[in-house]
């Protein structure tokens, strides 16, 4: 089993498995007839495995990244925030070095919520702490049980790790003392669907996806 260590120069590209996305919507949001109606923006999409879930809970899902992966729209959200584009949902797993920098963005962009996809030890660190969740604690800390393998630059079906992931999620509606924990039951068999790991990725369908420009206020 491996840790996941990344060099500050990585582009830290640790594709997402199909089914922890899955798990946000089915097992934390549990709102999908809600979302259907709402916009959602991924800002660190890479090759797209996020996004290509959430089309199918969202009307419209905007698609970017800071690097070319040849899927979505190359916007670097951590230098380039927009300042008249909004959406009603950011979904992403961003590089965890600029973790606490895409919070603070999305938190501004967002009209509905925020779901950050991070390493569990996201919690820890003074400066997390006094820049994030000491004036906006999260609505929520949903923690998987299960591990969630993801491999530098791919999908692998195979591979293990002995690192801990949780879903971080901010409700904007919520007005809450503390963030209430939950934890994701063992739900990878039920929500891995055929082709999930199928490289390379598809071509997204027309209409499935749209420009950050689409998304205005």
């Amino acid at each position: 089993m491996s840790q996941r260590v990344e060099s500050k120069a990585s582009a830290d590209d640790f594709p997402t498995p199909p089914w922890a996305t899955r798990a946000l919507i089915e097992h934390v949001l549990q709102e999908k007839t809600a979302l259907k109606r709402l916009t959602c923006w991924e800002p660190a999409c890479g090759a797209g495995h996020m996004s290509k879930v959430l089309v199918d809970y969202f009307e419209v899902v905007c698609s970017s990244d800071a690097y070319e992966y040849g899927y979505g729209n190359i916007f670097d959200f951590v230098r380039m925030r927009p300042q008249d584009h909004s959406c009603d949902w950011i979904i992403t797993n961003p590089p965890f070095k600029h973790a606490q920098t895409f919070v603070l963005h999305a938190l501004e962009i967002a009209k509905c919520g925020v779901a950050i996809l991070a390493r569990s030890v996201f919690l820890e660190s003074v400066g997390r702490y006094r820049s994030v969740f000491r004036d906006r604690p999260p609505s929520a800390f949903a923690q998987f049980v299960e591990r969630v393998p993801m491999v530098k630059g791919r999908l692998d079906q195979k591979a293990s790790t002995a690192t801990g992931y949780a879903w971080f999620v901010w409700r904007k509606e919520d007005l809450i003392e503390a963030p209430r924990l939950i934890w994701i039951p063992p739900c990878r068999r039920e929500l891995e669907r055929e082709g999930d790991y199928d490289a390379p990725p598809p071509v997204v369908p027309k209409g499935e996806t749209a420009d950050a420009a689409d998304l205005e206020v």
